[in-house]
């Protein structure tokens, strides 16, 4: 029994860190490494833990095979900057979102002095959404701030066109087409109606004909 519980004691030392992240929505980090736009490393409860910004993608500056993308560097300084001069940093877990992402990098919202720093590199043109896997929190926040920053062709999105809504042209065309049916077929009189009536009689008696005589042969 002794020795069950030792053993208990050990796993929860051993992983203390992950399991205190995974049962609080926010904690407070400090700044241990400046990474990139979207990623960083943080100090929290004696450990060192990788975190990924949950819902966005910036623009990459140190990738291996890549390289450096426009905007790269503006968004990783921005992303730096933000966090070296905070007063505090704050971390938000997802409830839908997976704790972790596939490079054993913990999946979150990040605040700098209570401003949601997913949101502002996204106002500055510097991010954009991305890897929306289900419905979280702040979605909807960043993509109106991703549209604003489209409209405005600010940052990543300078040379952005925003794609032509064609609803109205459906509609009208739709309109049009009722339009032109109602005058059409009030004009057809009994007797057309007959006309290509009888004609598809005939082709169909002649189609049976066709086929029956096929089959005695």
């Amino acid at each position: 029994m002794k020795k069950k519980t030792l053993f208990t004691l050990l796993i929860i030392i051993l992983f203390y860190p992950s399991i205190v992240l995974a049962r609080n929505d926010k904690i407070e980090v400090t700044l241990a490494k400046c990474t990139d736009g979207d990623t960083a490393r943080f100090n929290y409860n004696g450990e060192v833990i990788k975190a990924r910004f949950l819902a966005i993608d910036t623009p990459e500056s140190v990738h291996p095979t890549i390289g450096e993308e426009p905007y790269g560097k503006e968004a990783s300084e921005y992303t730096c900057n933000a966090l070296t001069n905070a007063n505090q940093i704050m971390l938000e877990f997802d409830p839908n979102s997976d704790e972790l992402d596939k490079y054993d990098r913990y999946l979150v919202w990040v605040y700098v002095d209570n401003k949601l720093l997913q949101k502002e590199l996204v106002n500055n043109g510097l991010a954009k959404v991305a890897y929306l896997y289900n419905d979280y929190l702040y979605t909807s926040e960043l993509e109106q701030a991703q549209a604003t920053a489209q409209t405005n062709q600010i940052g990543i999105w300078g040379d952005y066109v925003a794609p032509k809504d064609y609803t109205w042209h459906y509609i009208i065309g739709g309109v049009v087409i009722l339009l032109l049916l109602a005058l059409i077929i009030p004009n057809l009189n009994n007797k057309t109606v007959k006309k290509y009536a009888k004609k598809g009689n005939t082709k169909v008696k002649r189609e049976l004909k066709k086929n029956l005589n096929k089959l005695l042969k």
